[in-house]
């Protein structure tokens, strides 16, 4: 009886266990059937590997708990699926890993997910699955691996990660997270892996971090973080892999760096604002793979001790302010790089390095595959011996003095897909063993000394994707292999040599070519019909040729066309009327020929600013051609034919005049446009004092030129050269010439004198000279790119309102107390520039417009026919868009949206502002509501967390009233 009854109990015991474990296994089941009912696009792809009528610990990707047969792990990545996790994951409860990694899952992270308490591994990466992260992760205390990387995922990074105390690795990168890094991190004890790359994390590194003696991999690549970095950090012994690349991260390295981080493989601090030397205990970790110290403040000499490094594979130190050794040059430190047998990389371009390159060079490893020497000093041949680096699929020499001629043996790197040569003094002929290197995809020997024809093999790249090689002096014709290659789909430029010759009708193969450039050259005879095979153009430029007979029809077949340049040839006959129909045309120059008839009226032509047809004598528009016709109207016509005739007369032999003069006096002149005192300049001298234009002096680029920094009589300048290539170039050096010859302000850019010349080339040379700037440009400051004596981040409310009257008090002067009221047309924060006291100076008048004839209010002002009206987007008033004339109202609006950028920090171009949103709407927006903390610059904002009281609301009125006088000012835009 008494076993009986024992048998009995244990049977219904093992039948409720069985049962129970069945209906939990169902719960399992129908969990994964509803996340697959939720994987929208491919479902198929789950359906037949999961059949509904078997367990689904037998499904693929399921993974069962033997004990209890509860579904314990899934792992589905790489399987193309797309769709969204279902919040029913969550009712998997013995579930310890979940890998959907490398998928197209969108959607969120459910909250459900929170449930799963017996998670170790959690792995979403590259997906697109996007909102925040789940409110109560720190409920997976057993989470050993969270890996979100490559998703869309936004938020701040939550303070609660801090609890998951087993986590080994978190990976965020490649996310859209901002704010700043939680210090409560540093209480994951257990962390190896710390990736927070690639997000929009800002403020300082947490000095806490070093508290993590575990950790491997740090990672906060790609950010918005400022400062210096924690000492403590230097002192995680256990590091392989600091990456800390492309922030605004700034300050020295300890010396005894390679001490106290004796297992680092790699060190990469790319792109931030480092200073001091590189130091010399780096070299002592003879493991390390990868050293990358490119674009910082770096100075000093390059250590010598690279022979202690035999698994380099990567050493880049380029574009900072390096120089040799007292003891060492080029050839020293290749043979110190003769033991790194695995070195891949190598690039030290950019720097102050002098001498010649030695025929050693071609010792270096034979795996190297990109040597960047570019933006040196280097002087001497380039050396035979290069052709030695078999492995090379990348050479850069460009930006030095280099002479002589290229290398024959540099035919022989048959893998080099990049050759850049461009900028020296390179001369004789192009060998034709160039055309051996089957591989390449883009060739530039621009700007060099050149000669003789394009080689034949040319014809034979067949991966090219861009050739320039302009700014020589090539001869001959342009042979048809070149315009054989079907893969040409970026650039073609043989712009400013000797090429002559008709266009030939091959030009037709490139119908993949975005740009095509001949300008400057002496080529004859007429376009081809055959040009409306090129498809693909955007760009054509053949001015300054002897090209004649009729614009072909053709030409307007180019459905993507966005600039024609065809001015100072000889064509003839009317201008196609098609032309008008090329909606993407922004830019039409058809000057200087000796085209006749009506000038549409339609498409681009309606815009005078984006037309240029000085120049052709014969041109009418359709009204004054009519009024030709009438007889009794003949001596009224003649008269104003003749003054017309006069003037265009009067003002084509100026130009040309201007042009000889140019030509035939080799020294430089102040321009006359420019009243006296004025200092005479010479383009030799400007030449000097900016190191030959050298890239390390490049302040900036705008829409007419680039600015360097130089020298000239003991004196810090800006040297502003104009781009001969820019449309408009020369009204542009006119007007800003025409607008500030006559001013003088304190916060008004000071034009030192001008330079019209011509250059070594023997080719025209403009350039404007300023006063030299130290603080940069007021867009530098608001966008956090500048860094002050103590360390501190954009400016202080003080300063900025300093700023802002600065700028009104330049505006209101050119308005009101110029002898000739001056309208800016261009006003931004780039052009609002700060010297060392923090003054602000408005400057590049390239866009200025004299009024005249200007009524009270300035609203209705006349402007000179000549001028072209532009401006910045965002920037211009919206009634410029309708064809109104600049005017001061103009410029107080363009103020006024450069006020409310000043004091939100967010530029009006902001990827934030979709559709019908803007920043006048949006700070408005705050304004009405009362929000205007809600809509200030994060940086200001933080320097006002520690005022109180009568002081914080002081501060807060004039915020008020200075975001009142920006609405003000862009009442337009209500």
């Amino acid at each position: 009886m008494g076993l009986s009854f024992l048998l009995y109990v244990l049977l219904v015991s093992t039948v409720s266990i069985v049962v129970s474990a069945s209906l939990s296994l169902n719960t399992d089941k129908e969990a994964l059937i509803s996340f697959r009912s939720q994987i929208s696009q491919n479902p198929q792809t789950l359906s037949f590997f999961w059949d509904k009528n078997t367990s689904p610990c037998n499904w693929t990707g399921v993974s069962c708990n033997t004990r209890n047969r509860r579904v314990a792990s899934i792992n589905l990545s790489s399987r193309g699926l797309t769709g969204s996790i279902s919040p029913s994951i969550g009712n998997l409860s013995f579930l310890t890993s979940l890998q959907l990694q490398n998928n197209q899952l969108q959607g969120t992270i459910p909250e459900e997910i929170t449930n799963l308490f017996r998670l170790k591994v959690l792995n979403l990466s590259s997906n697109s699955i996007g909102g925040s992260l789940p409110s109560n992760l720190n409920k997976l205390v057993d989470l050993q691996i969270l890996d979100l990387t490559s998703n869309t995922i936004t938020g701040l990074v939550p303070n609660q990660l801090g609890d998951l105390k087993n986590l080994n690795i978190l990976n965020l990168g490649k996310n859209l997270f901002y704010g700043p890094i939680p210090p409560s991190l540093s209480n994951i004890s257990s962390l190896t892996v710390l990736n927070l790359g690639t997000n929009s994390l800002s403020g300082t590194i947490p000095y806490e971090l070093g508290r993590l003696q575990k950790l491997q991999v740090l990672d906060l690549t790609i950010n918005n973080l400022t400062g210096t970095v924690p000492p403590s950090i230097y002192n995680i012994s256990s590091l392989v892999s600091l990456v800390l690349a492309s922030n605004n991260l700034w300050g020295k390295f300890p010396s005894n760096i390679g001490e106290t981080l004796p297992n680092l493989l790699v060190f990469n601090i790319c792109f931030n604002k480092f200073s001091g030397e590189i130091p010399d205990s780096l070299y002592n970790l003879t493991n390390i793979k990868v050293i990358r110290a490119a674009h910082n403040l770096l100075e000093g000499t390059i250590p010598s001790r690279l022979g202690n490094l035999p698994f380099l594979e990567m050493y880049n130190i380029g574009f900072n302010k390096l120089v040799w050794d007292r003891d060492q040059d080029l050839e020293q430190f290749i043979k110190s790089l003769s033991n790194s047998s695995r070195l891949d990389f190598l690039a030290f371009d950019g720097n102050l390095l002098e001498g010649v390159i030695p025929v050693s060079i071609g010792n270096l490893s034979k795996n190297l595959s990109k040597l960047f020497m570019g933006g040196n000093r280097f002087t001497g041949k380039i050396p035979e011996s290069i052709g030695r680096l078999t492995g090379l699929t990348l050479l850069n020499v460009s930006d030095n003095s280099l002479t002589g001629e290229i290398p024959r043996d540099i035919g022989n790197l048959k893998g080099l897909q990049v050759l850049e040569l461009a900028r020296n003094q390179l001369s004789g002929r192009i060998p034709d063993s160039l055309g051996d290197l089957g591989a390449l995809n883009e060739i530039n020997l621009s700007h060099n000394r050149l000669e003789g024809m394009i080689p034949s093999s040319f014809g034979n790249f067949k991966k090219v994707l861009s050739m320039d090689l302009s700014n020589n002096m090539l001869n001959g014709s342009i042979p048809k292999g070149v315009l054989n290659l079907h893969s040409l789909s970026a650039i073609l430029n043989l712009s400013r040599n000797l090429l002559s010759g008709p266009i030939p009708q091959d030009v037709s193969r490139l119908e993949s070519l975005v740009s095509l450039d001949i300008s400057d050259n002496q080529l004859s005879s007429n376009i081809p019909s055959s040009i409306k095979g090129c498809q693909s153009l955007e760009k054509l430029n053949m001015a300054r040729n002897n090209l004649s007979g009729p614009i072909p029809e053709s030409v307007a077949e180019l459905k993507g066309l966005e600039l024609l340049d065809l001015s100072s040839n000889q064509f003839s006959g009317f201008i196609p009327l098609k032309l008008q129909d090329l909606q993407a045309l922004k830019s039409l120059n058809l000057s200087f020929n000796n085209l006749e008839g009506w000038i549409p009226s339609n498409g681009i032509f309606k815009d005078k600013s984006s037309v240029s047809m000085e120049g052709n004598l014969k041109l009418c528009t359709p009204t004054t051609c009519r009024k030709s016709q009438k007889h009794k109207k003949l001596l009224k016509v003649t008269i104003v034919t003749c003054v017309v005739g006069v003037i265009a007369i009067g003002v084509v032999s100026f130009l040309i005049l201007k042009r000889r003069a140019k030509n035939s006096i080799p020294s430089a002149s102040s321009s006359s446009l420019l009243k006296e005192p004025f200092m005479n300049v010479s383009y030799d001298e400007l030449k000097r004092a900016t190191d030959s234009f050298n890239s390390r002096n490049l302040l900036g680029v705008g829409s007419f030129g680039s600015v360097f920094k130089g020298v000239v009589q003991g004196a810090d300048l800006a040297v502003k050269v104009i781009d001969l290539k820019a449309h408009g170039y020369y009204k542009g050096f006119i007007a800003e010439c025409e607008a500030l010859r006559n001013v003088r302000h304190r916060n008004l850019v000071k034009l030192i004198t001008s330079c019209s010349s011509i250059d070594f080339k023997n080719t025209e040379f403009l350039a404007l000279v300023y006063e030299f700037l130290s603080n940069g440009s007021l867009e530098e400051w608001i966008k956090g790119k500048k860094v002050k004596s103590d360390g501190r981040v954009g400016l202080s409310l003080e300063e900025r309102v300093n700023v802002a009257i600065d700028i009104a008090s330049a505006l209101d002067y050119l308005h009101n107390d110029c002898e000739v009221p001056i309208v800016h047309c261009d006003l931004k924060p780039s052009n609002i520039l700060l010297n060392e006291e923090m003054v602000a100076k408005v400057g590049d008048f390239g866009l200025a417009r004299v009024l005249f004839n200007a009524s009270d209010d300035g609203l209705h002002a006349s402007i000179s026919s000549t001028h072209v009206l532009k401006g910045s987007i965002g920037y211009i008033p919206p009634e410029y868009g309708l064809g109104e004339k600049p005017s001061r109202a103009g410029d107080v609006y363009s103020f006024g949206v450069m006020l409310l950028e000043l004091f939100s920090g967010k530029s009006p171009m902001d990827e934030s502002f979709q559709g019908d949103q803007s920043l006048v709407k949006w700070i408005s927006h705050g304004f009405q509501n009362n929000a205007i903390m809600e809509v200030i610059d994060p940086r200001l904002k933080g320097l006002m967390d520690d005022i109180y009281g009568a002081q914080l609301h002081t501060k807060l009125d004039c915020l008020n009233k200075i975001v009142e006088v920006g609405l003000a000012c862009t009442v337009y835009a209500a």
